[in-house]
């Protein structure tokens, strides 16, 4: 019982390795003898089996750095993101065209047993309001075409791009839950709530402090890039083996607390979107 969560010898990619939660992932699936293949934006100083420079903005980028890592892959994280702050055409990109990119590339290389994990946002909770939007986005197929439909719908509904990249994580996990699963691979996806990384002032700036507060509740405390890393690595592991489709909240108990109204969402609405780092 010593490898519960069974990653010992497990070839895993963490996007999103060189800080926040991608870096307390890849920290924590190294400890665990995985051999960890990481991909970012920047550098990273982790003792990684690979690291590769990727920017998920580039869909050629992508398809080098997976054709790079080849062989079997046996577990994908996709940490990486993008605040509000960048122009929401980048957010989109990198938050899910990029991610839904990266996957479809690394699927080829899983097999029964393997398994894929996302982190989303409770920015993205608006997903169950509009299914049929975001349904039509994630069917999508391609990178460009994905491209295309936002640049079409820059303003009525992609809009800053955080909100709406985040909502189609959770739905496209879902609905590729379904479709996976048969082959022997399973999807999900996490709900982080509020936590310290170097993206929380940037978050703070954009939403307001007192709104990213309130997300933080009942906790009362920010969550750190540790407690959210424990929460996808269980998602991917053995232990976890019958676990598909699901949008998991990592939150210290927000959504519970919101579903039988012990959390105040007032000062949550005065805003369009709350938000994690």
């Amino acid at each position: 019982m010593s490898d519960i969560l069974g990653y010992k010898g497990k070839r895993v990619i963490v996007s999103g390795c060189f800080s926040g939660m991608g870096e307390a992932t890849a920290k924590l699936l190294l400890e665990l003898g995985a051999e960890v293949h990481g991909l970012d934006f920047r550098d990273s100083s982790l003792p990684l089996a690979s690291f590769t420079n990727v920017d998920l903005r580039d869909p050629a980028s992508i398809e080098a750095a997976v054709a790079g890592i080849g062989g079997k892959v046996d577990a994908l994280f996709n940490c990486a993101g993008l605040p509000q702050s960048f122009p929401p055409l980048d957010v989109m990109k990198v938050n899910f065209i990029g991610l839904r990119h990266l996957t479809e590339q690394v699927l080829p290389l899983m097999g029964p047993g393997g398994a894929i994990a996302s982190i989303a946002s409770t920015g993205g909770l608006g997903w169950s309001r509009r299914i049929p939007t975001n349904m039509e986005f994630v069917t999508t197929k391609g990178y460009d075409a994905a491209v295309a439909w936002c640049e079409a719908h820059l303003d009525d509904v992609v809009k800053e791009g955080y909100s709406f990249s985040k909502e189609n994580v959770i739905v496209w996990t879902q609905f590729m839950g379904a479709h996976l699963i048969k082959k022997g691979i399973r999807i999900n996806c996490t709900l982080p709530s509020p936590t310290q990384t170097p993206m929380m002032a940037t978050f703070e700036a954009a939403s307001g402090k007192d709104v990213v507060a309130a997300a933080a509740e009942p906790m009362g405390r920010y969550s750190t890039p540790a407690e959210q890393a424990g929460g996808i690595v269980l998602l991917n592991s053995d232990l976890a083996g019958i676990v598909n489709g699901v949008v998991f909240p990592v939150d210290g108990g927000f959504m519970g607390g919101v579903a039988t109204g012990q959390v105040d969402l007032s000062v949550m609405m005065r805003r369009s979107a709350p938000a994690e780092a």
